[in-house]
Formats: structure tokens, C-alpha cells, sequence
């Protein structure tokens, strides 16, 4: 499939002039393009940037994501990542060009697709901003961030069996656990889409926005998670995702051990405290 362009101006859309102001270049990619966001600089911004491709993951891409997600996850300034494709694609599927001529032995032998998992990994909440197709490869990669928004002419879909394959990157895992059994069978065994507003009914999307206004609303949702606690941030993610891993029991009482541990921390003591003087003055005022 076709390589990096220049980045097109509808690619900007959603991003208010107040905010324009505020955003800093991190670094230059060929596949994506990586910049600081908000009013304090604290939402890291990775957009994928292979839009003749529809942003087909290609290895160089997955190369480049992991780097500017190490570089988001040691900068200790920002305190989540939102990640983007275009107004068409999100990500459109793998770059069948790349392995439509691999051999088992290559696959099993390199453990092919590996480092796709690195978004999974990160400490850091990551939110993805799905406009247009999220498919095959490119819907694993939403589903590997913690939140997804959708725009209102998203489409998710696992069409790896119409290619004689199946998924390969959490696919048939993450799509099960998200919205049952019963959808996630039919989706990856049909390779049907589904659309933003079904996507949302399921519990695959938390939340629907107008096209242009997507970005805008993931970076702010951003904000206001590097609004908090970096620490107590990490510790919380740690929790959810426990939930999918645990039995019941099981993580009641890691969520109680980490619970306990926020106590070791100033982040705790200063924002219980300040709540307790908010709330004593309003009750004096009142």
C-alpha cells in the first residue's frame, strides 16, 4: 500500500484555535505525526499518517508507535496519550502487502505481531479518537487503549476471515470481552461492521461525537485524567484492568491493596485534605 504523504489540512479539523496555540511539535515520523496538546501541554497526540493507505498498519508504523509511546510514557509532563487516524480512517486494517508472502515458519519462528501489544502496556491512559474505519488491525489497536470515542461515522469490523485468516493482534479477546460472545462471534466469523451507534450500544464505545469535534473531546477527556494524579492514575488503570484478568475475589483484593497503597502517597494527603477545607468552607458560607 501507498506510503506517508504530507499531512492533509482536513487531518487538523477539530482542533480550536486556543488549542492550535498550545501544541508542540515532539518529533518528526514518516508514518505518524507526534505533538503535545492542551492547555498545559499534558495530552500527548499521536496521529497515524498514512492516509492513501488508510492508515494500513505497516511495520514502520508499529516501529514508530512504540517509540512515541515510550517517549509519552517517560515524559514525565504528560499524563495521557490520545491516539488518531484521519477524518476516513482510524486505521483501515495490518498492510496485507507485508505479510500476504510469510510462512508459518516466519510467523511462529518471530512471533509475528508481538510488538503490537505495546499500547496494551502503557502505565499512562490512552484514549483512541476513532473516526471512519477502525477494521482488522486497526480496531485491535483501538481496543488496546483504555477509552474509545468514536466520531458519528465510525465503523468497526474484524474482516480477517474474508482474507482466509483470522485476528491476530487480541481480535477475537478484546472484542469478546468488550461486547459478548454472541456479537463478537458473529462479527469475526461474518467480517460484518458495525457502526459507531451500535459499537456504543454494545460497550466497545463509551461515547459519540460529531466528526469534527472528536479530537477536541478526546484531548479534553485527556486533560482532565493528567488533571490528577499521575501515580494514583496508574494505580486506577492497574484496577480496571485487573478486572479482566481476575476472578472476582482475586481483584477486590488487589483493588483493596492498591486502595491501601494511595496512602503512602502526598497525592493522597493533599487531595483529601483540600476536600475536606472546600467542604468546611461551603458549610461555613452556607
Amino acid at each position: 500500500m501507498g506510503g506517508a504523504g504530507s499531512l492533509p489540512s482536513q487531518a487538523r479539523r477539530g482542533i480550536p484555535a486556543r488549542q492550535k496555540d498550545r501544541t508542540s511539535r515532539c518529533s518528526q515520523f514518516q508514518y505518524i505525526v507526534v505533538e503535545k496538546k492542551g492547555a498545559k501541554q499534558n495530552v500527548g497526540v499521536i496521529q497515524l499518517n498514512r492516509h492513501k493507505a488508510l492508515n494500513a498498519l505497516c511495520d514502520g508504523l508499529i516501529n514508530e508507535l512504540n517509540q512515541a509511546l515510550d517517549s509519552f510514557e517517560k515524559d514525565p509532563h504528560v499524563g495521557a496519550i490520545v491516539i488518531t487516524g484521519s477524518e476516513k480512517a482510524f486505521a483501515a486494517g495490518a498492510d496485507i502487502k507485508e505479510m500476504q508472502n510469510r510462512t508459518f515458519q516466519e510467523c511462529y519462528g518471530g512471533n509475528f505481531l508481538a510488538h503490537w501489544n505495546r499500547v496494551s502496556t502503557v502505565r499512562k491512559p490512552v484514549i483512541a479518537a476513532v473516526n471512519g474505519y477502525a477494521l482488522g488491525g486497526g480496531c485491535e489497536l483501538a481496543m488496546m487503549c483504555d477509552i474509545i470515542y468514536a466520531g458519528e461515522k465510525a465503523q468497526f469490523g474484524q474482516p480477517e476471515i474474508l482474507l482466509g485468516t483470522i485476528p491476530g493482534a487480541g481480535g477475537t479477546q478484546r472484542l469478546t470481552r468488550a461486547v459478548g460472545k454472541s456479537l463478537a462471534m458473529e462479527m469475526v466469523l461474518t467480517g460484518d461492521r458495525i457502526s459507531a451507534q451500535e459499537a456504543k450500544e454494545a460497550g466497545l464505545v463509551s461515547k459519540i461525537y460529531p466528526v469534527e469535534k472528536l479530537l477536541d473531546e478526546a484531548i479534553s477527556c485527556g486533560e482532565k485524567i493528567a488533571g490528577n494524579s499521575k501515580l494514583v492514575t496508574a494505580m486506577a488503570k492497574e484496577a480496571v484492568n485487573a478486572a479482566f484478568e481476575m476472578t472476582l475475589a482475586e481483584g477486590n483484593k488487589m483493588e483493596k491493596r492498591l486502595f491501601h497503597a494511595t496512602f503512602a502517597t502526598d497525592d493522597r494527603k493533599e487531595g483529601m485534605t483540600a476536600f475536606v477545607e472546600k467542604r468546611k468552607a461551603n458549610f461555613t458560607d452556607s
